[in-house]
């Protein structure tokens, strides 16, 4: 008899099949019988447009890679620790907690298929009735790479947080060294640009300098920090009056900042800023040179205008596109006023974003549609304590009533009560204490 061999059963190779990916259709929104109004960008433009649109019977959908509104012209004050980031951060899904088919998603467009009414992210696709683009403006380096790489942008709240962390582990390293070079390097700080950005940080930095330094580094020779202001055109403010831009410099100049003016910025190493008229020593390079718009792959080259703006029609439609729009520094209306575009400024985008919430409500009830007309209200820009600059259509002012005015238009402009309130309370006891309260080093 043949010996029984019992062996154990091999065990099978099971080969799952690739499942395919999914693609998140929509971003999980669900399609109602309401057109369907997709906005890129929760910034001036977009933010007043959705605001606008609270009792509209359309579903809006709000797409933009932060879960927040920054309001851009007071994160100076966030870098400068004069305020803390959420003091001008306001949540995008709070904005229509009330419409009952408002839908944010938190995600990045990445190409536009006009073609098809698709928008494609990075979280996936959604299709649309109505496209509007907010995108806003990017920082411009010129092509300069080494400045892209080494200098400090600040179009962010993370990026002003990331210059107050710098500016301040700049001096607690200054403390460290005996190297009178690296010192100065630590210690001095350029600012790229004197439009009113670069105007009101060099500002606030001097007045850092001034009332801040002596109490919290004593053991440094404040004098060996010093503070530039680097602009390439022959004046600062270079969109404001004469009168506003001469005393600006008067006023920046009083308060120890070097202005150089008709200087151009060629290269920068992280040590060392390299312009025309000389080298300066320094760690920080803050860009406020220079905006480009952030337009999106997808559109068709003949709508594509200088600068990356996307060529619109009085109404704010992209040329050729029915269904699409732009608006505020992405967009370049149609106007006989501004043949070459409106100024890149939060208050033409929130004009705009104001003018596009009646044009959809108006295109709801088939009204007749009134075509896009900017009313310049003025500009303005604070150089420090009493010290700003107004220019309005038929009036134009400086010194400490223009500092009043500027507080009251900001503080009025905040996006929520909450802000408002700790912003107020924040200046209220600057303005008596000259102390920054924020001056503190959070990592990552």
């Amino acid at each position: 008899m043949e010996e029984l061999v019992l062996t154990e059963p091999k065990e099978e190779t099971i080969v799952e099949e690739q499942a395919p990916k999914k693609v998140n259709v929509d971003l999980g929104i669900p399609r109602t019988e309401r057109k369907r109004l997709v906005i890129i960008g929760g910034g001036f433009a977009g933010l007043h447009l959705v605001k606008k649109l609270d009792k509209s019977d359309y579903q809006i959908v709000l797409i933009d890679k932060h879960n927040h509104h920054n309001f851009q012209p007071l994160l100076y004050q966030v870098a400068t620790s004069g305020l803390e980031a959420d003091s001008i951060a306001y949540p995008l899904r709070k904005v229509l907690a009330d419409h009952d088919d408002y839908h944010f998603r938190m995600g990045e467009a990445q190409e536009i298929r006009p073609y098809e009414n698709v928008l494609v992210t990075d979280k996936g696709n959604i299709a649309y009735d109505y496209l509007v683009i907010a995108t806003g403006a990017k920082t411009n380096y010129f092509g300069m790479e080494n400045v892209a790489k080494h200098a400090y942008p600040m179009k962010s709240v993370a990026q002003a947080m990331k210059l107050r962390n710098t500016i301040l582990e700049n001096y607690e390293k200054a403390l460290l060294t005996n190297n009178l070079d690296e010192r100065e390097e630590l210690m001095n700080i350029v600012i790229a640009g004197g439009g009113p950005t670069g105007v009101e940080m060099a500002g606030a930095l001097a007045e850092f300098k001034r009332y801040i330094m002596p109490h919290d580094y004593p053991d440094l020779n404040i004098e060996r920090s010093k503070i530039y202001l680097v602009e390439l055109m022959p004046e600062l403010l270079p969109p404001m009056s004469n009168v506003a831009s001469e005393k600006s410099k008067e006023y920046l100049q009083k308060m120890g900042v070097i202005v150089k003016t008709e200087t151009k910025i060629e290269d920068y190493n992280g040590q060392v800023v390299k312009t025309d008229k000389g080298d300066i020593p320094s760690r920080m390079l803050i860009w406020t040179g220079g905006v480009s718009a952030a337009s999106i792959p997808g559109l068709p080259d003949e709508v594509m205008a200088k600068g990356g703006r996307i060529k619109c029609n009085a109404f704010g439609q992209v040329e050729g596109f029915e269904s699409i729009y732009a608006l505020g520094d992405v967009a370049k209306f149609d106007s006989e006023d501004f043949p070459k575009g409106h100024p890149q400024l939060a208050a033409v985008a929130v004009d705009q974003g104001k003018f596009l919430g009646e044009h959809f409500s108006r295109l709801y009830k088939g009204d007749d549609l009134k075509p896009y007309k900017y009313n310049d209200k003025g500009s303005m820009a604070t150089v420090g304590r009493t010290k700003a600059v107004v220019d309005l259509p038929k009036w134009k002012f400086q010194g400490a009533f223009a500092w009043f005015v500027w507080l009251g238009v900001h503080l009025f402009s905040l996006i929520g009560f909450r802000n408002k309130i700790v912003t107020f309370t924040n200046w209220v006891s600057n303005y008596f204490s000259r102390d920054r309260h924020s001056r503190v080093i959070i990592k990552d």
